[in-house]
């Protein structure tokens, strides 16, 4: 993965660019969910939302490189490149459109648990307004003390 600053550098959100023996895949945008206040707004009656909790926004440029296991192995190194560069993020928390079963199931596949399921604006006008609602926790120490 590489990451881009964003365009005219506003958004808090990290672009990160997804390759494939050198071409480019997919993109991810990960971002701090606390830097948006009005999603976070919509976020936390449906579930907790820890402290320095992170989200991330991802797809696949190329319909043809989808259902080979690509998007569960994108979104498993984010999720590890997170816990390396965010060290405050406790969490990953990613909502997904109900209809979305590959996305859900990318997600379930990259170790990401359903943890609750309502109604949010989506992304898509084309989807619907029922999510649900994935996370992963930071690793903790294993083993005894």
């Amino acid at each position: 993965m590489t990451s881009a600053p964003p365009p005219g550098g506003e958004d808090p959100s990290e672009d990160l660019l997804a390759l494939l023996d050198g071409r480019p895949l997919g993109l991810v945008q990960r971002s701090r969910l606390a830097d948006f206040p009005d999603y976070l707004a919509e976020l936390t009656p449906i579930t907790p939302v820890p402290e320095g909790a992170m989200s991330i926004d991802y797809l696949i440029g190329d319909p043809r490189q989808t259902g080979r296991g690509l998007g569960t192995a994108m979104i498993r190194s984010v999720i590890e490149r997170t816990w390396a560069e965010h060290p405050a993020a406790g969490c990953v928390l990613v909502p997904v459109s109900t209809a979305n079963r590959a996305s859900w199931r990318a997600l379930e596949k990259a170790g990401m648990r359903r943890v609750a399921e309502g109604e949010l604006e989506p992304d898509n006008p084309i989807d619907g307004r029922e999510h649900y609602l994935y996370r992963i926790d930071r690793p903790g120490p294993s083993g005894p003390p």
